[in-house]
């Protein structure tokens, strides 16, 4: 019996160690390379400690001993939805930013050494640094400056979140996504905005007005400037229609003045040659003056 006991261990035991050994094969096959993809890095540990930092590609370790972990390289957002903060004026806002954000190639040990992967650096330096920032900048703006302003208020609170966070993480911008305020402040600001409207369009109306007047008046003495224009003309040709008139007179008069025979001809050219048919008692009859030759 003992020595049909130890046959069948022995047997047993045959058949487990070739199973073992060819595990332990495929183990050390599968576990003595690795890959890195791109956009990532590897932090290679042997025993836990940090010894080399891997590239992309293909890459072999000691199995059981060495172990990777990848960190990726590539751009990331994190989004924050619901940051409470007070304006310069006293009103509360409620903002959604995010922040872009990467991890250099160079500082992926520095992340493992610190935070062992991105989701803890992101809740130990941007979820604490960015809501602060966030507040502190929002309440340098009165509440309409930030909302006209709004990229200059993006600028400064991306320079303000880049200057607090230190530590292996390169941020590439902070977008304000939206600024959202009380009803009752949203309300007044939309009462005021119509009452501009409505004072720009008074002023519009008032300038439109004046113009419209200014070319009534310029045209009113456009027209006054041609009646005088036309009345100097008018004057000025009767003028010398009367100076031409008045001239003629005179030359004729001192022709007349100085041939007196001329007053006789210029009597027999008008005269037809008839006697008045009707005279009065006391009438002359009319006669030409003829001179005789003497």
């Amino acid at each position: 019996m003992l020595k049909n006991g130890l046959t069948t261990g022995d047997n047993h035991l045959s058949k487990i160690i070739p199973g073992v050994i060819f595990v332990s094969l495929l183990t050390g096959l599968y576990g003595s390379w690795y890959t890195v993809d791109q956009g990532e890095r590897g932090v290679l540990l042997r025993n836990g400690k940090i010894i080399d930092t891997a590239e992309p590609g293909l890459g072999f370790k000691i199995p059981l001993i060495d172990t990777v972990v990848k960190i990726s390289t590539q751009t990331h957002t994190a989004s924050y939805q619901a940051l409470q903060a007070y304006s310069r004026d006293q009103q509360p806002a409620t903002l959604r930013a995010s922040v872009t954000f990467s991890v250099p190639p160079d500082r992926v040990e520095e992340v493992y050494a610190n935070f062992k992967g991105i989701d803890s650096m992101v809740s130990r330096l941007l979820d604490r640094q960015v809501p602060t920032q966030v507040e502190n900048i929002f309440g340098k703006y009165t509440a309409i400056s930030a909302v006209q302003e709004r990229v200059k208020f993006g600028i400064d609170v991306t320079d303000a979140i880049t200057k607090s966070i230190k530590g292996p993480v390169t941020i590439s911008s902070v977008q304000i996504e939206n600024i959202d305020f009380s009803n009752a402040y949203e309300k007044s600001v939309e009462d005021r905005m119509r009452a501009e409207v409505e004072v720009q369009t008074q002023l519009q109306n008032l300038e439109k007005e004046r113009v419209s007047a200014q070319i009534a008046v310029t045209q009113a003495q456009a027209e006054a400037d041609s009646q005088l224009a036309r009345a100097i003309a008018e004057a000025e040709s009767i003028r010398i229609k009367g100076d031409a008139e008045a001239s003629a007179i005179k030359i004729r008069a001192e022709a007349l003045a100085q041939n007196q025979n001329l007053v006789e001809l210029t009597k027999a050219e008008r005269w037809d040659g008839k006697l008045p048919t009707t005279m009065l008692p006391t009438g002359t009859i009319p006669f030409l003056e003829v001179q005789k030759n003497k």
